[in-house]
């Protein structure tokens, strides 16, 4: 849900898909460890779902005139896809909750924190002048 509203909606209209792939790419990571049905997933999945959820936040704080961390303009499609990339957030998280997990809480953190990580570098990836114009 999260990658076809930014692949999809936003970097197809916007022209920008490889900007938009980029900073989506530990999501499409994640999704095939779903497939596959790794026992990892929901640790993968965690991380990004709260990243994004937070973004989307930001976006709404700033329209909102309540905060300012981001200083970009957003169009109308935009806006809207911040909506569905909550809402699938928000789902993933659920989902997150109602898994049993057999990972040990050491290599769970250590998980979420690499994955986070790997999140905030491909979406600042997603910024560098020969990705962010394409």
């Amino acid at each position: 849900m999260i990658i076809l509203a930014l692949v999809g909606g936003v970097g197809l209209v916007s022209g920008l898909m490889l900007h938009h792939f980029v900073q989506t790419l530990p999501l499409w990571v994640g999704v095939v460890l779903g497939f596959r049905r790794s026992p990892a997933t929901g640790w993968i999945g965690l991380p990004l779902f709260l990243f994004w959820l937070v973004l989307m936040g930001f976006i709404w704080l700033q329209r909102l005139g309540i905060g300012h961390f981001l200083t970009m303009h957003f169009s109308p499609l935009e806006i809207g896809m911040t909506i569905v990339v909550r809402i699938g957030s928000v789902v993933g998280i659920v989902m997150f909750w109602r898994l049993e997990s057999a990972f040990l809480s050491t290599s769970a953190g250590v998980l979420f924190i690499t994955i986070a990580a790997v999140q905030w570098l491909c979406f600042s990836a997603g910024f560098w002048p020969a990705i962010a114009l394409r």
